[in-house]
């Protein structure tokens, strides 16, 4: 093999998202001689890039002060109404603001889309001389003799499906640094690979997952509020076994961010997460305010929803955990970029002084300390009961316990305990306990099919690469996930790379579309026997998401 190349540097960070950014950007601005790498899989910075959004500038505030007068996208639209429904069938039920806890008021908060918040935060910490590479995946964790980490090896480009270096083939290069924050988002490959190296979870409750899936419509002008900002629960979750909820973010130019977000701790193996969006917008409330416009981007990615208690050990040696690699999602909020941002600027202030100090390679057991301490913490214990208080108790009796929960810890009466998590794939049922849910088909105005829609995320694959989807036992995938739980795996996808198919006297087999896959990471988190590895495609690969 072609010998590879190696780059020294003072810090990596795995992942180019508001957490690696704001990391590296904090990292300059304490000291600019610091050589600072941001790697990136997306083929540009915010290519990968899913959220709703609505943000709280807290931690924007605390990095760049004047962002509002230099040309942010997200300044351009703040929430100016906030509203949260909940739905039957055919009617919606506007829940009196006054009885949120005051925690879920959006007031100074921003609507729009965090791919270009990210994007304009990869612009400034260029203009740091931060060195910034899209198109390049982290796919390898080099260590040194003593278990540390040392850097990362970015994916070999021009390898054959067969495996075999095709005529464009190079070798990754090899990153040397004194210390690797991994900033991968949510299940992020090497992130897993380092939480059981460490044993990171070791003291926390397992993480659990929702699955978000978002569309961006253009609307009629006249149905369009900027800065009007709806959250719903209820229908059409209520109807098959599961939780969860939907958004509607009014944001600049006559868009519509629209989304829906269902728990993967579901037991019912029927459920398509694709398929109860689809059926959500068909609602009265939501498909009026749809009507006459068209649908301009898909996409889906998983969200942390285990909270406070789910939060592991964030520092080992040579590295640490930033922004959703770790968890700090406030689930009853749907916000996590916030308090993503504010893990990578504390990680960043805890690297730059031990890196001063002459130190490398070490656990920096003060970035770990110093979270613990820090608004992240104070925020996140406000709601560390939310998710797992509707996980058991329902949609309704959950809602009402979870917001007890909050208004008492609000008043500093909290219950005093810490509810508990099972992870998401042991929650799945065996199919003959549930009958198949008979989804109403698409109509090709509101609703749509799942390779219609992947198409809108534009998604794109180098085809003659190797299947970076990894099946560990296509035996246990046959007599497990199809024979027991029939096939979960081609309803929880959303965006169709999972199939059996069966030809006419032939055992059934296992498709997979590797070229379709959104990133989304559910089917490493959902399988039921954890049989599905997602690991890195080639560098570039993937959605490439415009204005989401």
């Amino acid at each position: 093999m072609t010998e590879r190349e190696s780059m020294p540097c003072d810090v990596v960070i795995v992942g180019g998202g508001v957490a690696g950014l704001s990391a590296a950007i904090r990292l300059k601005q304490i000291n600019e001689e610091l050589e600072v790498v941001v790697l990136e899989k997306g083929s540009e910075i915010g290519a990968h890039i899913l959220s709703g959004a609505v943000v709280d500038p807290k931690a924007l505030n605390e990095l760049i002060p004047t962002w509002r007068e230099d040309g942010c996208p997200m300044a351009e639209t703040p929430v100016t109404e906030n509203l949260h429904w909940v739905l039957s069938k055919n009617k919606k039920y506007n829940l009196p603001h006054l009885m949120l806890p005051p925690l879920m008021s959006n007031k100074g908060c921003y609507t729009g889309s965090l791919g270009n918040l990210t994007r304009w935060l990869g612009e400034k910490a260029e203009e740091l001389g931060v060195m910034v590479f899209p198109g390049f995946p982290a796919a390898e964790v080099m260590f040194n003799d003593a278990g540390a980490v040392r850097g990362v090896i970015t994916q070999d480009m021009g390898i054959a499906a067969d495996g075999s270096e095709k005529g464009d083939f190079q070798p990754g290069m090899e990153i040397e640094a004194k210390y690797t924050l991994f900033a991968e988002g949510a299940r992020g490959n090497l992130t897993k690979q380092m939480k059981a190296k460490y044993d990171l979870e070791a003291d926390c409750e397992p993480q659990v997952y929702g699955l978000g899936i978002k569309e961006l419509w253009d609307i009629d002008p006249a149905k369009h509020e900027a800065g009007k900002v709806a959250h719903t629960q209820g229908w059409p979750l209520t109807e098959s076994d599961s939780w969860g909820g939907g958004f509607i973010y009014h944001q600049a130019n006559n868009q519509v961010a629209l989304g829906f977000v269902t728990a993967l701790d579901y037991k019912n193996p029927y459920v398509s997460p694709f398929q109860e969006f689809q059926r959500w917008k068909h609602h009265p409330a939501i498909a009026e305010m749809l009507e006459g416009g068209k649908r301009v981007a898909y996409g889906a990615r998983v969200i942390n929803e285990g909270g406070w208690q789910s939060v592991p050990k964030l520092a080992f040696p040579g590295g640490a955990l930033i922004g959703c690699a770790a968890g700090f999602v406030n689930v009853p909020r749907i916000k996590g970029s916030h308090t993503a941002m504010k893990s990578g600027i504390l990680a960043a202030e805890s690297l730059a002084a031990t890196i001063a100090d002459g130190k490398e390679h070490t656990e920096v057991a003060e970035y770990e300390a110093n979270l613990r301490e820090s608004w992240i913490a104070d925020e996140l214990k406000m709601v560390k009961n939310a998710e797992p208080a509707v996980a058991k108790y329902g949609n309704e009796l959950g809602t009402i316990l979870s917001g007890a929960d909050m208004w008492m810890r609000t008043l500093k009466i909290g219950l005093p305990i810490t509810m508990k998590h099972h992870r998401d794939h042991e929650a799945t049922v065996r199919a003959d306990l549930y009958e198949p849910i008979d989804y109403p088909k698409p109509d090709g105005v509101l609703s749509f099919d799942r390779l219609t829609s992947v198409a809108f995320s534009y998604t794109n694959h180098a085809e003659d690469q190797p299947n970076h989807l990894k099946v560990a036992d296509l035996e246990l995938q046959k007599d497990s996930e199809l024979m027991i739980f029939a096939g979960p795996s081609s309803r929880y996808c959303p965006a169709g790379v999972y199939e059996w198919v069966t030809e006419e006297g032939a055992e059934p087999k296992f498709v997979i579309n590797s070229q379709n896959c959104v990133h989304c990471k559910t089917c490493d988190i959902k399988d039921p026997n954890q049989n599905i590895n997602w690991t890195t495609p080639e560098g570039g690969g993937g959605p490439n998401y415009p204005n989401m």
